[in-house]
């Protein structure tokens, strides 16, 4: 699914005479977030980009790809850390599952969209066709266990596991491990790095950044292959040289990639992780947000504070500074008239209650996208509270 992340800054004083307006910055993680998000504006609300740039009445929003990263150094301190006494039991007991044998790891939400009925039912392709060749350890914490639907689809993954286990495991061999035990980062870099394979197979996700931990976590001279659905943010950084990768929906393709990466000669997984690592740490979770930070700050505005008399009043943004105008210039109309000339200063406060209203109308519009913010008890110094010769 694709979003928009819209940034705004708020309005803040620069100097004397300057403030900062409103500026949307649309965030999306990959080149296919980014065209979908612009195929649903297109579709559904009629507006094009130009540049890069959705511009409506209420002003412009900048779409830009971030593709978010992780920092491959601290994985590195993640391995060398030191475990609290029961998390280095748990973790040493499950990988005594695996003594002496290759197993595949997975780290997943249990929610629908990250695939994992479709991890284990390619798993159970592959165990039909090459009985006891390998074990799955699944990790799968806990998701929006409160909503029936996914309490619903706890239980169909179990189920199937169980049908798998019951199916071609023996009395002194299960072929797959389950757990909804929550791991630190530490524990998870050792489970990742014992892992000869890492299969990744949401039906659609943003980027998934646990394909790029398992890649970090490796050991450079031996160095475990990445299985990874083609419908991850993360397929788009590395390609098909790189991690193998596979229809989620199609069970088969699981179960030959997952094989051909269990067989893959030490030559071929050491180019193909290297090639991973290189990504990785040429462009780090620390780049990443430092791109974002600067890209923001180029969308910053700043006008004369005189043509946004009232600060408080939330946000703004260019669409709406010719009303500013247009009752700055009526509002000085009306303080320049004589109170004596009780018509004329009559006629004047009207034009200024008409572009006023104007100019509040869109502002409540705008803030009430966002949040409510007293605008009716907002003081707009030297506007007059109600007609001249009234009452």
């Amino acid at each position: 699914m694709a979003y928009a992340r819209h940034d705004r800054v708020r309005t803040q004083p620069l100097r004397t005479d300057e403030i900062d307006v409103e500026v949307r910055f649309a965030r999306l993680s990959t080149n296919w977030d980014l065209n979908n998000f612009l195929a649903c504006l297109r579709t559904h609300f009629g507006l094009e980009s130009r540049d890069g740039v959705v511009t409506t009445e209420r002003g412009q929003t900048r779409l830009q790809k971030f593709p978010i990263g992780i920092d491959p150094k601290q994985f590195a301190e993640y391995l060398a850390a030191d475990l609290s006494p029961a998390e280095q039991e748990k973790v040493s007991s499950l990988l005594q599952n695996f003594e002496g044998a290759k197993f595949t790891i997975g780290v997943d939400r249990l929610d629908y969209t990250k695939g994992i009925d479709k991890k284990v039912d390619g798993f159970n392709h592959l165990l039909a066709a090459q009985p006891g060749s390998i074990s799955l350890l699944q990790i799968a914490p806990l998701s929006r266990a409160d909503i029936n639907e996914y309490h619903k689809y706890k239980e169909d993954v179990e189920n199937a596991i169980n049908h798998v286990n019951a199916e071609h495991g023996t009395d002194k061999w299960r072929p797959i491990h389950y757990t909804n035990d929550p791991f630190s980062q530490a524990a998870l870099a050792r489970l990742y790095r014992a892992a000869h394979v890492g299969v990744v197979t949401p039906l659609r996700d943003g980027m998934n950044l646990v394909a790029k931990e398992y890649v970090a976590a490796q050991d450079p001279r031996d160095p475990g292959v990445l299985v990874l659905s083609k419908f991850a943010g993360a397929a788009e950084d590395f390609n098909e040289d790189e991690a193998l990768l596979v229809d989620p929906n199609d069970p088969k393709e699981i179960a030959d990639a997952i094989l051909k990466a269990a067989n893959m000669p030490l030559e071929e997984r050491v180019k193909r992780w290297r090639s991973m690592m290189d990504k990785l740490e040429s462009y780090t979770i620390h780049d990443w947000s430092a791109d974002y930070v600067r890209e923001l700050d180029k969308s910053r505005v700043t006008v004369p504070a005189d043509q946004c008399l009232h600060l408080g009043r939330g946000w703004t943004n260019e669409a709406l500074m010719p009303l500013y105008r247009n009752h700055a210039e009526a509002l000085a109309t009306y303080n320049e008239i004589d109170p004596a000339d009780v018509a004329l200063k009559k006629a004047a406060c009207a034009d200024e209650k008409k572009a006023y209203e104007a100019l509040e109308a869109r502002l409540m519009h705008t803030q009430g996208r966002l949040w409510d913010l007293p605008i009716p008890t907002a003081s707009l110094g030297g506007r007059p509270e109600e007609d001249p010769g009234a009452g």
